[in-house]
């Protein structure tokens, strides 16, 4: 009776150890602590991208590693055939040279998607309503592993001799 009662403690506190790490990973996947909400002290501009990978609405977007905004909405233009991602950026944040340029990152071993903003050198700054026109795209695992298999398959085993030339 005494042996079955810890075994039933013990998986219990297995449980609930569980239970906090979930607990903990979500607070550190879904990390809210900038928060522009409605307010009129943010600017709004976009960015066209081929491919957003798992970009999300709400998703940080920063700079040297500080966020200074978020991705407010995400949208599939008919006529460009492009992902339009409008970025909400704090007004404190308003000297962001004009020719600046956007890239998809991953954050994480868990694969969160954030915007990284890279400075250009014009003297001019983004505006509410601007675009960003240098952007880079979300790099996707599977593309990447599919063009090195394919690039791969045509090349000759490396323990096994090329085959002789036909005569």
């Amino acid at each position: 009776m005494r042996q079955s009662r810890a075994i039933d403690v013990s998986t219990g506190l297995f449980v609930l150890l569980g239970l906090a790490a979930i607990l903990f990973l979500v607070t550190q996947i879904t990390n809210r602590e900038f928060s522009l909400g409605g307010s009129s002290s943010s600017y709004r501009v976009s960015a066209q991208f081929e491919n957003v990978g798992g970009l999300k609405s709400g998703a940080p977007v920063s700079m040297a590693g500080v966020t200074i905004g978020r991705v407010e909405s995400i949208a599939y233009d008919m006529d460009l055939f492009k992902a339009v991602v409008t970025l909400r950026i704090d007004s404190r944040y308003d000297r962001i040279p004009s020719d600046s340029d956007a890239s998809i990152y991953t954050a994480g071993l868990l694969g969160g998607q954030y915007i990284g903003i890279s400075p250009g050198g014009s003297d001019e700054s983004l505006r509410d309503g601007d675009t960003v026109e240098f952007v880079q795209d979300a790099i996707v695992l599977e593309n990447l592993i599919s063009k090195y298999l394919f690039s791969q398959a045509g090349k000759p085993d490396a323990g096994q001799p090329a085959p002789a030339p036909a005569e």
